[in-house]
């Protein structure tokens, strides 16, 4: 369960920052966070299933990173995602 929530508030903080970096993709604060938390939840569960990683097992400083790391590329990358969606549609 704590990977999971690592995962989840990386990938908000990875959303936000992309959305912060990617101007033109931008879905404001909240919908960068939502697009975040769902993609840090998939990214991070992605990662896990890759690596192998337990979800039983207990949280050490490696395994603090990988999720991190997991939650925040995949928040930054559904934010990309969600927002070329958007912009093509908005044409």
């Amino acid at each position: 369960m704590e990977q999971l929530i690592i995962q989840l508030i990386s990938g908000a903080v990875g959303g936000n920052v992309a959305g912060g970096v990617m101007k033109n993709l931008s879905l404001g604060t909240l919908g960068n966070s939502i697009a975040g938390i769902v993609g840090g939840g998939l990214g991070g569960q992605i990662l896990n299933a890759v690596t192998g990683a337990s979800a039983g097992g207990g949280l050490d400083i490696a395994s603090i990173l990988t999720q991190v790391a997991g939650g925040g590329v995949g928040g930054a990358g559904a934010l990309a995602i969600v927002g070329v969606i958007k912009n093509m549609m908005a044409k």
